[in-house]
C-alpha cells in the first residue's frame, strides 16, 4: 500500500513555479490593484455642489400733466399725476451632495501607464429606477491599497446620476406650469 503511494506522488510532482502567474503576483507584499484592460476598480463618487442666486429690480415712474383754460370769465387749473413703484427680488438657492460606489472596468492602459475606465450600476428601489455612469482616466498613483479611487480624482470625468420613477416625476411642473413657463406667463 505504501508503495502505491509512493508511486502517485511521483507522477505528479509539485513544482514551486506553480505559484506564481505571470501578470497575477508582481509581490508577495503587495495588494492587487488594476492595471491591465478588463482589471475592475472601485470607484468612490463623492460630488458636492451648492449655487445661490439673487436678482434685484426696481423702477419709478412719475409723470404729470398740468393744464389751465381760461376763457372770458371761465379760468379753470387742472392737474393730473400719476406715480408707480416697482420693487422685486428673487433668490434661489441648490446645495447637492452625492455619495455611491460602483465598479468600473478599466477599458484601456495608455503609454504613460494611465487607465481610462468606465463603468455603470443600475438600482431598482420601488419603481424608482437610478443609473449612474463613470467615465474618464485615473493613474496607477492615484489608486488606494483597497483597489478603490475617489472620483475627484479621474481626469476627464464624467459622471452621470439619472433617477425614473414617482419621485422624479413628482419633482417635475406639472403641465399647465411648463405650459405657462413656455409662454412666460409663471
Amino acid at each position: 500500500m505504501m508503495s502505491a503511494v509512493l508511486a502517485l506522488c511521483a507522477v505528479w510532482p509539485a513544482h514551486a513555479d506553480d505559484l506564481f502567474v505571470a501578470g497575477m503576483t508582481k509581490s508577495l507584499s503587495s495588494d492587487r490593484k488594476a492595471s491591465l484592460a478588463g482589471d475592475l476598480i472601485t470607484i468612490v463618487v463623492v460630488q458636492a455642489a451648492e449655487s445661490s442666486t439673487s436678482t434685484q429690480h426696481g423702477s419709478q415712474k412719475s409723470t404729470t400733466l398740468d393744464g389751465h383754460l381760461g376763457v372770458g370769465s371761465i379760468d379753470e387749473n387742472a392737474g393730473l399725476a400719476l406715480r408707480s413703484n416697482f420693487n422685486g427680488r428673487g433668490e434661489m438657492r441648490r446645495s447637492e451632495r452625492f455619495v455611491t460606489q460602483l465598479t468600473a472596468s478599466v477599458t484601456g492602459v495608455l503609454a504613460n501607464g494611465d487607465m481610462v475606465i468606465a463603468g455603470a450600476q443600475k438600482v431598482n428601489i420601488d419603481g424608482e429606477a437610478t443609473l449612474v455612469e463613470v467615465r474618464g482616466r485615473i493613474r496607477p498613483a492615484d489608486i488606494d491599497a483597497e483597489n478603490r479611487v475617489f472620483s475627484n480624482r479621474i481626469a476627464n470625468a464624467e459622471i452621470n446620476y439619472n433617477g425614473k420613477g414617482f419621485a422624479s416625476r413628482s419633482a417635475r411642473p406639472g403641465l399647465i406650469q411648463r405650459l405657462f413657463g413656455l409662454l412666460g406667463l409663471n
